[in-house]
């Protein structure tokens, strides 16, 4: 398939610069993918899909504050930093901007308060796809210096120039627990703790699995086909009482209901290097899921909106298309009707129940 079949226009407007007043409060697009047929719902109405002995499966991963500012300790040049990846202890991955200043040896200074210390980044190393290697001095851990120093990493379609007091809540799961995204498996930020024991309340089993979402989830697909395309690498973990609920609901022909892309990637993963089942599992994910794709262990998938062309846009096509009907035609026409009926798009939007 080629990338450009994924194209849609999306009126700017549309994309949600801000959440929802309350978490629940967003619109629920329901699509029947065995009829094709589209219904309009608010959230609260995802209750009424779930059946007893279902299981829900969230990706429980903490948003870091990824984003650093500094200034060149030579120049005073500006630098916009991102965490993508730990190395090791004070030794990261990152993407900089502006790039073509942060040579091999540039120091940036990133304190800022009334920290006697200043904390310092060395560029360490330039990485064949352009991002720096930076190593951290004047901390133990840049880790615990993240929350009076960075800031939340919104992506790039939120056009605001700062996070605004509601991003530190928002931006984030209620049951966000390992720390380790730089951005938020939106999917999840619908989700109240009072929903979550309502579910348990119907008898629907939840369980999580953790993926430490990468900046790659905001890279458009540059190859002209798909098969070209390769992702970046996501830490994730699979842990054993989501791998025993998970197997015992298959055993019993209960449903596996994904809640976002990154859940689905996990599960998916882990079955297709295990001839379909699943194992307890640490490492990492390159997984590029397009039509068309065998899914082993997922039977519904909730999820947001998403960009055109993009790897998620293409993962939710495959999910969509049972038999001979072209889940890429599916999407798209759903996705013009959500247009049409001024739903909410991206990170802070509106949600889509696939079923």
């Amino acid at each position: 398939m080629r990338t450009a079949d994924f194209k849609f226009d999306l009126p700017p407007e549309l994309i949600a610069q801000q959440p929802a007043a309350k978490r629940d409060e967003s619109r629920l697009m329901v699509l029947h993918r065995h009829e094709n047929r589209v219904e309009h719902a608010r959230f609260p109405a995802f209750l009424d899909f779930l059946k007893p002995g279902d299981v829900l499966v969230l990706n429980n991963s903490r948003v870091i504050p990824a984003r650093l500012r500094g200034a060149n300790s030579k120049t005073a040049g500006k630098f916009e930093i991102l965490l993508v990846e730990e190395q090791a202890l004070n030794d990261w991955s990152t993407m900089i901007r502006p790039g073509k200043n942060a040579r091999i040896g540039t120091q940036i200074i990133l304190n800022k308060g009334n920290k006697s210390t200043p904390v310092i980044a060395t560029v360490a190393e330039i990485k064949p796809d352009g991002n720096r290697r930076l190593t951290f001095s004047g901390t133990k851990n840049i880790l615990d210096e993240l929350e009076w120093l960075g800031e939340i990493p919104l992506p790039p379609y939120i056009q605001r120039d700062n996070e605004i007091a509601e991003d530190k809540d928002r931006y984030q799961t209620v049951f966000a627990k390992p720390a380790g995204s730089v951005a938020a498996p939106t999917a999840g930020l619908h989700f109240t703790e009072k929903m979550l024991d309502e579910i348990r309340a119907r008898g629907v089993k939840i369980c999580f699995v953790t993926l430490h979402v990468g900046p790659g989830t905001f890279l458009p697909v540059k190859s002209e086909d798909l098969s070209g395309h390769t992702m970046h690498e996501e830490r994730f973990e699979l842990g054993e009482d989501t791998v025993s609920a998970i197997s015992e609901a298959k055993n019993s022909r209960h449903r596996i209901i994904a809640v976002g892309t990154t859940t689905v990637r996990v599960l998916e993963s882990v079955a297709k290097q295990n001839a379909g089942k699943l194992n307890v599992y640490k490492g990492k994910t390159n997984i590029f899921i397009y039509p068309p794709f065998r899914f082993q262990i997922v039977d519904a998938l909730l999820t947001n909106f998403h960009l055109p062309c993009s790897t998620l846009l293409m993962l939710i096509s495959a999910f969509a298309s049972p038999g001979e009907v072209r889940g890429r035609e599916m999407i798209l026409s759903a996705y013009a009707e959500a247009i049409r009926e001024r739903y909410r798009f991206f990170s802070y939007g509106d949600a889509m129940l696939i079923i």
